[in-house]
C-alpha cells in the first residue's frame, strides 16, 4: 500500500524484521462484510473543523482536524456500502450524565469530568451530522474501548451473517485497535481503512496502523476498500427494516 502512516518512523532494522519475520501478509476482504463505525461523535470530534489545542479546550477528547478528515473518507465509505445494503454499525459513549459508570476512564483521564459538561447544542455522544445513522444502520451503546465488550456487536453479526468487518473511527490506538484485535480474536477477517481512522496523537495513529497491518488486519485505503464494496452483489444481507 503506498502511502503507509507508519513509513516515516519504521527504522531499517525494523523492516528487515518485520520482513524476515513474515509478518503483514495480505489476509483479504471477506465475503459477507460489516462496516463498524466505532465512536465518531462529538466527544472525539469536536462540534467544528479546528486545530486541535484549540477543540480540547472545549472537548477535552477531541481528536481534531484528524478526525474531520477521517469523517470525510467514512462518508465515502458509506456512499459505496448504502447502495450495496452492507451492515452499518456505529458504536458511541453511553455513560450515564453524572459520569457514576465512568469506572477505570477516571483513573487515568485527568478531565473526566469535563467530558458531562457539553460546550454548546450538541450532546457529546452523538455521532456527527456527516455520517448520521440511517434508519437501516445499527447504533450501539458502550462504555469500554472495544465495541465488543459489554455489548450485542458479535450477536448481531452472527444474526447477519457477517464473516469480516470494516473498521473505522476513533481513536485508531484505543478504540479502534481494541475492536481490531477482538474481531480477529473471533476470527472475523478485518479490513481497516487507514484514513478514516484518527486519533489525538499523530505518532500513536501511525504505529498502531503499524502493529495491527503486521499481525491483526489488512489496513488499506479507504478509497481501495470502497472499490472492493462496490463489485459486492446486492442484497446479501437482511438488514432491518428502518
Amino acid at each position: 500500500m503506498a502511502d503507509k502512516a507508519w513509513d516515516p518512523y519504521l527504522t531499517e532494522r525494523d523492516r528487515a524484521v518485520f520482513a524476515a519475520a513474515g509478518y503483514g501478509q495480505r489476509m483479504g476482504f471477506g465475503r459477507r462484510p460489516a462496516i463498524v463505525i466505532v465512536d465518531v461523535n462529538y466527544n472525539f470530534c469536536g462540534d467544528r473543523r479546528e486545530p486541535i489545542l484549540d477543540s480540547i479546550r472545549r472537548w477535552p477528547n477531541s481528536c481534531g482536524e484528524a478526525a474531520w478528515d477521517a469523517v470525510a473518507c467514512i462518508a465515502a465509505l458509506l456512499a459505496a456500502a448504502r447502495p450495496k445494503g452492507i451492515p452499518v454499525i456505529y458504536t458511541t459513549g453511553a455513560f450515564r450524565a453524572d459520569g457514576w459508570d465512568y469506572g477505570g476512564w477516571k483513573w487515568k483521564y485527568g478531565r473526566a469530568k469535563d467530558e458531562y459538561k457539553t460546550p454548546s447544542n450538541r450532546r457529546g455522544n452523538d455521532i456527527v451530522d456527516e455520517i448520521a445513522p440511517g434508519p437501516r444502520d445499527i447504533v450501539l451503546p458502550k462504555l469500554k474501548p472495544s465495541a465488543f465488550h459489554g455489548t450485542p456487536l458479535a450477536g448481531h453479526l452472527t444474526l447477519l451473517g457477517a464473516d469480516s468487518i470494516i473498521a473505522c473511527g476513533g481513536s485508531t490506538s484505543g478504540c479502534v485497535r481494541a475492536t481490531v484485535l477482538d474481531a480477529f480474536s473471533d476470527n472475523y477477517k478485518v479490513a481497516v481503512a487507514q484514513d478514516a481512522c484518527f486519533d489525538r496523537s499523530e505518532v500513536s495513529h501511525a504505529i498502531n496502523l503499524m502493529d495491527m497491518d503486521a499481525k491483526y488486519a489488512d489496513v488499506l485505503p479507504a478509497s481501495e476498500i470502497a472499490a472492493h464494496l462496490k463489485t459486492l452483489p446486492e442484497g446479501l444481507f437482511d438488514l432491518p427494516s428502518g
